[in-house]
Formats: C-alpha cells, structure tokens, sequence
C-alpha cells in the first residue's frame, strides 16, 4: 500500500489521558450457553462498562483462529472465529459501544501466525514458494542442532524442525505460532491491509501484541549469557530460562521504527484513531519512551514493570524515576494487571491482600501521567483464581507445572452474580464455562458490590468519573516527590489546575509535612470511601494502605 496517498486526519487525542478496560473475550459473557464467552456476551454487558467512566474497551483477539494459544495464533485476520461469532456481532458490538461513548480497539498480533494460516502453509510447501521468505527460516548447524540459542518464551528452543523444507523456523511462542519475516517488505504490506480491514470497518485502534518482537537479527547472532536474574521475579525465573539471555537478537531491533512509522502513517488517515503497544523487553521503559516519543510511531505503549510484585513507595518512586529520565515526548499506558500476569489483588500481598490496599492502587493508576489500562474484574478487587491441574487450559502452565501455573488464574470468567449459576457467566442452563468459577470471586461478584460506597468497584467509579473532571490529572505534567520509606508523592499540573497526589503504600500509618508551596491544601478526593486522611497544619496524616488528592 501507498503510505504517501494517505490523507492525515484529524485527531481529538482522546487516547491521551484516557482509560482503556481490557476484556478478555472468552471469559467476560457467554450468550450461547456454550461455556465460551462471545461478541453478543460482550454487547450485552456494555452498559456495565459504560458506567465505570472508562473511555475505551480493549478486546483481546477474537479472529479466526485454532485457539492452540486462545486466538493469539491467528489464522484469518480479517474475519471473526466462529467460536465468538460473527462479523455482523461485532458490528453490532461496535455500533452500542459507540452509542454508549465507548471507543473500540481491537488486539492486532503482527508477529507471527497460526501454523494453519494459509501464508504459513504455503511458506512450508518448499524453498522456493511465493512465499517462501515470508517466516524465518534457517539452516541447521552442521550437527543438525538450531541455528543459535535463542528460546521461547513458552519454553525450550524457539526453533522448530520441518520435515517438508529439511529446516528450522522461528517460534518466539509456541512452535504452533511461527514468526512472520517482517524483512520482506511484502509480509509488511499483507499486515498493513488487514490492520487496514478493520479501521474501515470503524475501530478506533488497536492493542499491538508483542510490538518489539517484529524484526529479528539476519545475523542470527547468539544472545548473551545473563544468568538467572535474582530482583525481578525470581519465582518465574527459576523455572523458565527466558530471562537468562540479554535479547540482543531476536527482538527490538533498530528495523522495529520504521515499520511502527508505516502504521503509525496508517492510523493517521482515519479519525481519532490509536495504538498502544505491548513491550516486553530486557530494559522495558526504555523501549516504551523510544517507541512512543516523536509523534510519528506508537501513540503509547506499556511494560512489564509494574506487571511485577513491586509495591512499596520506594520501589515505585525508582519505576517513575526511571520513566522520567527517559520519557521527552513520550507517552504510557500504565497497566496493574492484565490477561498474563498474576491479578494485582493477589500479586502484591498473596491472599490476604488488604481492600484498602486495592483501592490504593487503583487509585494510583488513575493519577498517573498517562493513560491507564485496567483490566477485566481489577474493579471488583479479585484475586488471582487458584485452578487445578486438570482444569489448565493455558500450554504456558500446563508447561511449566507446578511451579509456575501460567495464566489461566487471571482468565476465569468474570463474576457477575453471585448466587446465579457459574456467576451468571452464561445462561441458566449453560455448559461448564472454559475454565471454572473462582468461588472466592462469588462474594466479590458485581451484583454484590453494586449499591455498597464502601465496595471495591465504588472507589473505582467514583475515582474514574471524578477523574474524567480534572485536567490536571487528564493531560497535566507530573513531578515526583523525593523519594520516601513510605509514601510515594507527585503533582500533577496543567494550567487550569494543580494537584498533589499521596499514597501510603506501607501497612503502618504515615505522616508527612506538605511539600513547599502547598501550606495551604486542603484534600479534595481520597482512596478510601470515608474520610481516613486528616491535614493536621502542614502535616498529612495517612493510614496504612490511604491515598489523597490535594488541591490549593
């Protein structure tokens, strides 16, 4: 396609500030009984979600796909898996979120496809096929091992033997998701026209998958030794090798900003469009400032970084720190929790996470510069499903059991009445849902927090429809606090207003004199449902586990 035929059109900013709720389709409604969430399910619950005050849904994939990796292994692009319906359900979809004021963006996988997807068949056949340089294939050394060390994330060699081409292919996931060769310009414009697809069909973005995992080295250089990394998550490390390497090869590869600038030019010929980028990557922030900073690549993208068990003041002050000192122009999307990782109800203090301590970090997330991403039931606080192995749907866990039990915890479906049967998932008489109710999330269900000030899902919508009022919180510059044992601190200003935003993330309570220039505050929002945080003069008393917005 002819980038430089395109037009740019307008653009209201609206990703900028705004808050993005991610659902997770085969797990939020199931209209059909079958057990499996769907389009129609989704339709049905988006009053739901017009209420929260979000500004956009994220839709993980729902394409036509062999589901080996729950349709993150795409087979047809540009039409809907039966399993969730059909083009005409997301239609309709498309059409009440719209009515509602909700904006659509869609989860695009670039980076490789299903091994069924017609490309990839052909790609197969032989080496010297139409599409033969469409993946990444190599040679075998001359023992007939792989051609380098690199791994999949999934495990094991991310080099997979075919019999049919007597070489191997590259699979950064499962050797049933084979890499796309994004050095052949082709492969790049055959992208480009299903990304298009959708954009005429009115989404209003996207959610790019693994957006640093495009271009490969054609080196094909062995990545360095790191050793199994001792402060990250030492838990996950431990039984997969993946972080062992420094990813100097296989991923964000300079070649990586000139494809982002191609569909960065795509989306600026439709209206008020977006994209926010997933990047995983050894120095996560740094990619996501340069991938983002420029006006010309991804409008924002997010890391793994607070996707980890860190959630003490000074460990995030260091997180925000580090943004800062290479942030310029860009712009994140801050995520706590998401389709695969732990929930943050568990994440950060195991089972016994305190309420308050949810509330404070929702509340967290929505002061942030940038624009928050939450994810499907973080609403409701729930905690992380704890399944059986026999019930394990996701190859990550059934992999790496039992001591990692991959991501089918935060998968389960969403609870929405309590007494209902699976939750209210799908209807009275429906199958068994793909993966089992969590039976503590039935307490937690919508229909119990619904009408309760002091409910979890009432802090989040009182904070997000307080928030959507407050330009300083929307597109205001931030300023941290210096760093503190207990307390994180910033301001948040824009020229219509400033605010000073503090939170306790320590199981003690906490006292800290006002910043200069701020002796005159007085406390206009807090994360607690009643009044916990006191201003004593000058002095902010805080309780365990308490955040407050300040104003002067």
């Amino acid at each position: 396609m002819n980038e430089n035929a395109l037009t740019p059109a307008t653009n209201s900013n609206w990703w900028r500030g705004g808050v993005i709720y991610q659902i997770y389709p085969r797990s939020y409604g199931d209209s059909n009984g079958d057990g499996i969430g769907d389009l129609p399910g989704i339709t049905a619950r988006l009053d739901y979600v017009a209420s929260l005050g979000v500004d956009a849904i994220w839709l993980s994939p729902f394409f036509k796909s062999p589901m080996k990796d729950f349709g993150y292994d795409v087979s047809d692009y540009c039409d809907v898996d039966p399993m969730f319906g059909t083009l005409d359900d997301f239609r309709a979809l498309l059409d009440k979120a719209h009515r509602l004021g909700l904006k659509v963006m869609i989860d695009q996988v670039l980076s490789h496809t299903s091994d069924v997807h017609p490309w990839f068949v052909e790609s197969r056949s032989s080496r010297d096929n139409a599409k033969a340089d469409w993946y990444v294939w190599a040679d075998a050394k001359d023992d007939g091992t792989p051609p380098n060390n690199w791994l999949s994330i999934f495990g094991g060699s991310a080099w997979q033997w075919d019999t049919r081409r007597r070489q191997y292919y590259l699979h950064n996931f499962l050797a049933s998701q084979p890499d796309l060769n994004f050095h052949n310009k082709a492969v790049q414009d055959a992208l480009l026209t299903t990304v298009k697809f959708w954009l005429d069909l009115g989404v209003d973005g996207y959610r790019l998958d693994t957006a640093n995992f495009y271009f490969h080295s054609q080196s094909l250089k062995d990545n360095p030794p790191r050793g199994m990394p001792q402060g990250e998550d030492p838990a996950v490390n431990s039984v997969n090798p993946y972080a062992w390497q420094w990813h100097h090869y296989d991923k964000s590869q300079p070649e990586n900003l000139a494809f982002l600038r191609r569909l960065r030019t795509l989306l600026n010929a439709y209206p008020d469009t977006t994209m926010v980028g997933e990047i995983g990557d050894d120095d996560g922030l740094a990619r996501v400032a340069e991938y983002t900073s420029g006006g010309d690549k991804l409008h924002m993208a997010y890391c793994f970084d607070l996707l980890g068990g860190v959630h003490d003041a000074p460990g995030l002050h260091a997180i925000f720190s580090r943004f800062h000192s290479l942030g310029g122009d860009s712009w994140p999307s801050w995520a706590l929790s998401n389709h695969d990782c732990v929930r943050v109800g568990s994440r950060w203090r195991g089972a016994d996470t305190p309420v308050a301590l949810k509330r404070l970090g929702g509340a967290l997330q929505l002061a942030l510069m940038g624009s928050p991403c939450l994810y499907q039931g973080d609403e409701l606080g729930l905690p992380e499903a704890d399944i059986a192995f026999e019930d394990l749907q996701d190859p990550y866990g059934i992999t790496m059991w039992p001591d990692f039990k991959g991501r089918d915890g935060c998968r389960t479906p969403m609870p929405w009445s309590a007494q209902a049967p699976h939750a209210g998932f799908g209807t009275p008489a429906a199958t068994a849902p793909w993966l089992p109710v969590a039976q503590p999330h039935l307490a937690l269900a919508v229909d119990q927090q619904e009408g309760d000030p002091a409910s979890v899902l009432s802090t989040y919508r009182r904070l997000l429809h307080w928030r959507k009022q407050q330009p300083a919180l929307l597109h205001g510059a931030e300023t941290l606090l210096p760093v503190h044992p207990q307390v994180l601190g910033l301001v948040r200003e824009a020229p219509q207003q400033k605010l000073l935003a503090l939170f306790n993330f320590s199981d003690a309570p906490a006292s800290l004199p006002l910043p200069a220039g701020w002796e005159a505050a007085r406390i206009v929002q807090q994360s607690e449902p009643t009044e916990a945080v006191r201003l004593e003069g000058t002095t902010v008393q805080l309780p365990a586990w308490s955040g407050v917005f300040l104003t002067v």
